[in-house]
């Protein structure tokens, strides 16, 4: 019996020139690799930790010449910066939570197999990837239906999305049928089935789903612009913006020497860097937390056995 099974185990081998040559190949491409995305972060960094005149001299690389915080100073001396900051989270998190909760639901209809409209509704959300009414058209309907310069138009045309849905139903697809099979013949229901054996399972899948629409509303600029005339509801992203704008103009006004003078060690390069690590920071900060969620969400169920 051990002679069998030392006769299935495979014999130790070392390895060879070659495949020490590839693995040391490898660790230097994604060491270069690695660099090349983390750098420009980390450039940004530098140059918002910089005095403004001094980063037009150029050579900034990988440390500061002229340590300052006058930057960021700037960017939090000008208000409603907190209600900005306010309002992005509310609606990271409001969005988001409506996001997946419709979606899944929507997820979950088209995968069930004794639903004969399941095919016909994949196939006409697959239509809006492809095919939208355009900017003006939007815009339009928003105005009928009363939703501009109300926080509501940050999240209520986004409930439902094709390529969350897809994405999920990808994912329920993988599950084992016999699970909903058995808590039919049980006698549960489809909404009871969804939130007590499909929902746990797909937390991974949702997970993902999750960091990829807070990160959309994190960032979203331009719909604050479009919606929002009149700065009710202006975001985080929203005032940065402003205030960088500001900083340009007030840079570009050389004849004003008070201005000019309150501007002498800022600069817009040094100020966009503080303002990209403003708002990049607090998702970074983030990510981390939900990676695992990320890449088992992203690949579990992708290849059917």
């Amino acid at each position: 019996m051990k002679t069998k099974e030392k006769a299935h185990l495979a014999p130790y081998q070392k390895p060879t020139f070659s495949g020490r040559v590839f693995d040391v190949i490898n660790i230097v491409f994604m060491l270069v690799f690695a660099f090349c995305m983390l750098y420009p972060f980390w450039n940004q960094l530098v140059i918002s930790l910089n005095e403004g005149t001094d980063t037009n001299y150029g050579g900034l690389y990988f440390w500061p010449r002229q340590w300052t915080l006058a930057n960021y100073a700037y960017i939090f001396e000008k208000g409603n910066l907190g209600k900005g900051a306010l309002i992005s989270v509310l609606r990271v998190v409001v969005g988001t939570s409506t996001t997946l909760f419709c979606s899944g639901l929507l997820a979950y209809v088209t995968t069930v197999r004794g639903f004969s409209g399941r095919r016909f509704m994949r196939i006409v959300y697959l239509i809006t990837m492809y095919f939208g009414g355009g900017m003006i058209p939007t815009y339009l309907l928003m105005v009928n239906l009363g939703l501009l310069n109300t926080f509501t138009v940050y999240w209520l045309p986004g409930l439902f999305s094709a390529y969350y849905m897809m994405l999920i139903a990808s994912y329920i697809y993988g599950l084992p049928e016999s699970l909903m099979e058995s808590a039919r013949i049980d006698g549960a229901g489809e909404m009871r089935i969804y939130f007590q054996i499909i929902l746990p399972l797909c937390v991974p899948v949702l997970a993902a789903i999750g960091i990829m629409a807070a990160v959309g509303h994190w960032n979203s600029w331009f719909d604050v612009m479009v919606y929002n005339p009149k700065g009710e509801w202006d975001t985080l992203q929203a005032y940065l913006r402003r205030i960088l704008t500001e900083a340009t103009m007030a840079s570009q006004l050389l004849n004003d020497q008070q201005q000019q003078e309150a501007m002498r060690k800022l600069t817009t390069s040094s100020i966009r860097a503080a303002t990209t690590m403003v708002v990049t920071i607090p998702i970074v900060c983030v990510y981390p937390f939900f990676q695992r969620y990320f890449i088992s969400g992203m690949t579990i169920g992708a290849v059917k056995g």
